[in-house]
């Protein structure tokens, strides 16, 4: 399956996509020192969070598509040079506006959880 949305997204900042299908995406984050909050390589949370909102993105894949609300979880610290990787899936479809969980993960340990609700528009948010 081929990306059809954020197609400009730096990967750098948000992730390499690593696997897209129907309804899931997964997505990879190599940290960065540029990326650290501090002197001891705490990743500022923000970093994990755009991971996590591309891949629900990427897992909706429609070049319309924009986030309108996350319920998230913080649960484990990232630190830089770790790679994190965002897993998600579509859980619920009501006509444009589609849910997905993603769970973002550091080897076996799980760092982040959310729920992201999106909406599917007619044409790109910015003409509205």
């Amino acid at each position: 399956m081929v990306s059809r949305t954020h197609l400009k997204i730096d990967p750098s900042l948000c992730g390499v996509p690593v696997e897209l299908a129907e309804g899931t995406a997964t997505v990879t984050l190599l940290t960065t020192r540029p990326m650290g909050a501090d002197a001891r390589g705490l990743v500022h949370g923000g970093f994990v969070f755009g991971l996590a909102d591309y891949a629900a993105m990427l897992a909706v894949n429609d070049p319309n598509v924009v986030l309108g609300a996350a319920q998230t979880r913080f649960i484990a610290p990232v630190s830089v040079g770790q790679s994190v990787t965002a897993v998600a899936i579509r859980t619920a479809v009501k006509g444009r506006k589609h849910t997905v969980d993603v769970v973002a993960s550091v080897g076996e340990k799980t760092v982040f959880t959310g729920s992201f609700t999106t909406f599917i528009l007619d044409g790109h948010v910015l003409d509205a």
